[in-house]
């Protein structure tokens, strides 16, 4: 019982995070095109994807 609900808070943690890198991603300064690379990766491979733009994606603009 209370497997499943751990896993479907680790879920929606993960949800968020990736939507976090998505509105991250779509703010920084890089190119249209690297913008787009990078959703794509963040989209098609959720935890790779995160794990990757978390230590070598794009930063949001300050």
């Amino acid at each position: 019982m209370f497997q499943g609900e751990f896993q479907g808070l680790l879920g929606l943690i993960h949800l968020g995070l990736v939507i976090w890198a998505l509105v991250s991603i779509v703010q920084s300064r890089v190119s249209t095109a690297h913008k787009v690379l990078w959703i794509l990766l963040v989209v098609v491979f959720p935890l790779l994807g995160f794990l990757i733009w978390l230590f070598a994606g794009p930063r949001s603009r300050k």
